[in-house]
């Protein structure tokens, strides 16, 4: 009696059960353990800064976990090809930048199509950059580097956070149209790049880890990159009002992105609990003291900047040689 009453007790539970899974899973199904948050750059770089914040965001908002990985090398690509191999379900995340997902697939075989293997979640924001120098170069504005550079050409080097970076990018598109020259030092990472230039082994960078170190006057700003004025550095006119940048592709953002296949539930969960995230004043006020101007969207939106940008992007590196 015992045993039959079990196995039609059984019988009855499969309809249920199959018609629970086919609704896809639920908020009490994902995440039940904790989550691997990939930073394709080394701590302290600016990838690393909105890692922690995020990560720190997200875990009370999902009840698990979200562990930042540091897995750093080849311009960000080594950490990007283990998300894109990695099991679609939702556990093993890439906090990308422009850098690491439009520029240096173009520039070398990465081992992933960032346009296939990695599905957009969410955009952290929209980075501005500042271009900046060390305080002992003798230069305070953009237009006395560019002298500098025609006085001594071939003195100048620019820092960035490795090859294929969008401060890479950057500093060579600033070369080309103020008709200078300079030499590109790659770091592993932002933090690195700024270093060199605050003890004077750099002469330039373009990045937004600068925004700290000048602030506090370890470093001079001449620039800011973006549409408009940096808030936070107001009196610092953009590369637009000063002739340059209007039509670069150099788009520099980050944002959550996980392997594909992953299931359309679980993406839209992450997308909201990143999105409200983003509205938490700490988190905000976080994000732009880390150069970033906080942009909620969605999966297909930044799906749509991606592709575009990788297309500009590579358009613009040919023309360049840059290889």
């Amino acid at each position: 009696m015992i045993r039959r009453r079990l196995l039609l007790g059984a019988a009855l539970a499969v309809p249920a059960l199959a018609a629970a899974r086919a609704q896809g899973p639920s908020h009490g199904e994902y995440p039940d353990r904790p989550i691997r948050y990939l930073c394709p750059y080394p701590p302290g770089a600016t990838n690393d800064n909105v890692s922690r914040t995020m990560s720190r965001a997200l875990s009370p908002r999902l009840g698990v976990p979200v562990v930042v990985e540091n897995k750093a090398g080849a311009g960000g690509t080594v950490g990007s090809r283990l998300v894109a191999e990695a099991k679609p379900d939702g556990y093993t995340l890439l906090n990308a930048s422009a850098g690491n997902l439009t520029i240096a697939p173009h520039l070398s075989r990465v081992g992933y199509d960032p346009l296939r293997d990695l599905v957009p979640v969410a955009l952290a924001g929209e980075a501005y950059s500042l271009v900046a120098v060390n305080p002992k170069l003798g230069v305070s504005t953009l237009a006395e580097l560019i002298a500098l550079a025609r006085r001594r050409p071939g003195f100048l080097n620019y820092a960035s956070s490795g090859i294929g970076s969008a401060g890479h990018l950057r500093g060579a598109l600033l070369m080309e149209a103020a008709g200078v020259e300079a030499v590109h030092v790659p770091f592993p990472g932002s933090a690195a790049a700024a270093t060199s230039v605050i003890t004077g082994d750099c002469h330039l960078i373009i990045d937004p880890i600068a925004a700290p170190h000048a602030a506090e006057g370890r470093l001079q700003p001449l620039a800011t990159v973006g549409a408009e004025r940096w808030e936070d550095f107001a009196g610092v006119p953009t590369l637009i009002e000063q002739g340059f940048g209007r039509d670069w592709p150099v788009s520099g953002w980050f944002g959550l992105f996980a392997p594909r296949g992953t299931p359309e539930p679980v993406i839209a969960r992450l997308n909201r609990e990143f999105n409200e995230s983003l509205a938490q004043p700490e988190v905000n006020a976080a994000l732009r003291r880390f150069g970033l101007k906080p942009e909620p969207i969605s999966p297909e939106e930044l799906a749509r900047r991606t592709a575009a940008d990788h297309a500009a992007i590579g358009a613009t590196l040919r023309r360049l040689d840059i290889a």
